[in-house]
């Protein structure tokens, strides 16, 4: 059982915050083929955070939804790894047609790379050490009674 479409779209904006913005720190320095001041490209690399934030709490109803022509209502876990594809083609296709002005222009490479990595972080921490502090957190949508 999967916690409920608060808990998961907590859960998402919980590992974007902590996840996604340490593993960003670390890795915007040797991003290939990003030009320009550090400094700047580590606002920038933020902000795309921020979309993959605003995006993820719409692809989570949309995830909600398809989950419940599922007998379970829920997805296997392999299935929250491979959403990265979707989700970062649209990601993708939105920051190319400059419809998330916000952004500056990232390089494909740069931009591949660092959302695949922050994903998989993620989706690692999510399935592995996460379990453990909040064992509640996989029952009952965690509640405690």
């Amino acid at each position: 059982m999967v916690p409920t479409l608060f808990g998961r779209i907590q859960t998402r904006l919980f590992l974007l915050a902590t996840v996604g913005v340490v593993v960003t720190l670390l890795i915007v320095p040797v991003l290939p083929g990003s030009s320009g001041a550090l400094g700047a490209r580590y606002a920038n690399a933020l902000l795309v955070l921020l979309a993959v934030a605003v995006l993820g709490i719409v692809w989570e109803l949309i995830y909600h939804f398809l989950m419940q022509f599922r007998w379970e209502k829920d997805w296997p876990t392999l299935f929250g790894l491979l959403t990265l594809v979707p989700e970062g083609l649209l990601l993708y296709f939105l920051l190319r047609s400059g419809a998330v002005d916000f952004i500056d222009p990232v390089p494909p490479a740069a931009f591949w790379t660092h959302f695949t990595v922050v994903w998989v972080c993620m989706w690692l921490v999510a399935n592995g050490p996460m379990r453990v502090p909040f064992i509640r957190w996989r029952f009952r949508g965690g509640r405690v009674l």
